[in-house]
């Protein structure tokens, strides 16, 4: 599993982006935006995790 993908509510984003709630069974639910390093919001259900869908496109983050 990728670093970016099935991270929990509470777990630190390891990229900013727009990240997808994924429910336990693969659907698909609202997009955040999350910033590096700060904690995945919580979820509207139990069960639910988040992947990221389009990394930010700047280099915030890359260590320039």
């Amino acid at each position: 599993m990728a670093k970016d993908k099935g991270l929990k509510p509470g777990q630190t984003a390891p990229k900013s982006g727009q990240y997808v709630q994924v429910g336990p069974r693969g659907g698909q639910g609202n997009e955040v935006t999350v910033t590096k390093g700060e904690p995945m919001p919580p979820t509207p259900k139990p069960g639910m995790s988040y992947d990221l869908t389009d990394p930010t496109k700047n280099k915030s983050g890359q260590g320039k």
